[in-house]
Formats: structure tokens, sequence, C-alpha cells
């Protein structure tokens, strides 16, 4: 029998409230089964940036990551959330690891090709090394993964945290029973985005493509649906979307994604 592993991605929201994010870190760290953590940190590294005098250009939500915002992005992301985030978990006996893609080649990627649009230093995912994740786990340690790649030959990426905590899921679920969560500030996917108590609890295939053609999923909740469908067709075994208290003790009302 495989073991179970909970794979959660936090969204910024919940990065920028200290006292969410303590919470939601307390509700983490005594989550029983095995459990990797992914985090970005876009707003605080946009904030960085304009004190810095650096341009912040986004297309269709996504960042155009040329080499001065690379920068930016290493300091935040691998940098000052991602160490006080391991911190915290330490103060809460759980005993993490921070991490980036090039950390232990945990996660290799490329950069992104170049199309009607160059989103410069972006990266795509190529795969996860599971051996070495796997070996931090079995000795009782918690990955914290930022938002960042490599690409084997000495150059960092900014990689989208959704797709990674997908791809980290797709890669351990040969190994692991994998649970992919995504948390973030809302009770989970909302038939009414301004009713965040009109929670859909269950999706699949055929609910989906029905809930595209009402148009009740767009923008933001698009590419990450799209990210939940790829994982459940390798390997992952479940995908839940909601809001911090998904992952306490007494979880509520929350979106359950299956095939």
């Amino acid at each position: 029998m495989k073991s179970k592993l909970a794979i959660v991605k936090i969204g910024g929201n919940v990065i920028e409230d200290p006292q969410q994010l303590s919470k939601f870190l307390m509700f983490f760290a005594q989550m029983p089964e095995y459990k990797i953590l992914v985090h970005g940190g876009g707003k605080l590294a946009t904030e960085l940036a304009k004190k810095l005098g650096i341009e912040t250009q986004m297309v269709g939500g996504r960042r155009i990551t040329d080499a001065a915002n690379l920068e930016v992005i290493t300091m935040v992301y691998a940098g000052l959330t991602n160490k006080n985030i391991v911190a915290q978990l330490q103060a809460k006996a759980c005993n993490a690891i921070g991490l980036s893609g090039a950390d232990g080649d945990t996660i290799q990627a490329h950069k992104r090709r170049v199309g009607e649009i160059d989103y410069g230093f972006a990266g795509d995912v190529d795969g996860i090394n599971a051996s070495t994740i796997g070996i931090l786990l079995d000795n009782d340690f918690t990955p914290v993964f930022c938002a960042m790649t490599h690409d084997g030959l000495g150059q960092l990426l900014n990689t989208n945290a959704d797709t990674i905590a997908a791809e980290i899921a797709i890669g351990m679920g040969k190994t692991f029973e994998t649970t992919l969560y995504y948390c973030f500030e809302k009770k989970g996917v909302l038939s009414d985005v301004d009713d965040n108590d009109s929670v859909i609890e269950k999706i699949n295939t055929k609910t989906y493509q029905t809930l595209l053609e009402e148009r009740k999923i767009v923008d933001g909740m698009l590419p990450k649906l799209e990210n939940c469908f790829h994982a459940l067709q390798h390997d992952v075994e479940r995908v839940c979307i909601g809001d911090l208290s998904m992952v306490g003790p007494n979880a509520q009302r929350f979106t359950t994604i299956t095939l």
C-alpha cells in the first residue's frame, strides 16, 4: 500500500496576511501524512520591484520576467518568503527545508520559447527528481518549494507555482498516494464569483465542460483547473481547492475534483 502524500500550494493573498499565514501553517504542520508545500509571492515581488525602481510588466496575468525582475523574484521567492515560511514551520515542530527547483536538481525546466509574447526568464517544467524528494520525505523533512526552477545550465527560471505543485504531485504519484491541494482566499470553485458561499463541492470532467459552457469558470480559475485535470490524468488521486480551513482539523466546504 502506498503512503499518503499531500502537496499543498498556498496562494499569495494568504502569504501576505500574517495572521492567515500563521493559521494556515499551524494547520499544515499538523497534517499527519507526508507533505510538501509550494508557494509563490508575486505581489511581494511587485512591491519590492517598485521600491527598487524596476518596472513590472504583466500580460494576461503572467509576469514578464526580464533579468532585473528575475533578481527581485529570486530575493523574494527563494529568500524572504521561503525562509519566513520555513522558520515559522520550524516553530510549529515541522522540520521544513526550503528549496528551489535548482536545489538537489529537484525540478528541471526549460526557458519558455518565444511566441507572440516573450515572457523572458519564465520556465516550463520538464520533470521532477522524485528520488531526491522521496529521500527528504523518508528522513522526516518537509520540503517547501518556492516558484523557481532551473534549466540545468546555470539559469534560474520563474515558474508558475500552480504548475509546480501539479508536476510534483504527478512525479510523486508513482510512489505515493498523492492529493493536491490548491489553498487560496476563496472557499472553493464558485458558481457565482461574487458569492463566497456558492461553492461547487464536486467537479468531474463532464460537469467541468458544462461549467465552461455556462462561463462560470473564467479568468484565473481556468489555468488552475487545467492544472487540476492534467494532474488527475497522470497518477494524482484527487485535487481539492479551497481556503485554509480545507487543510485544518475541521474542514468545511471546499471543491473536490475528480475524473
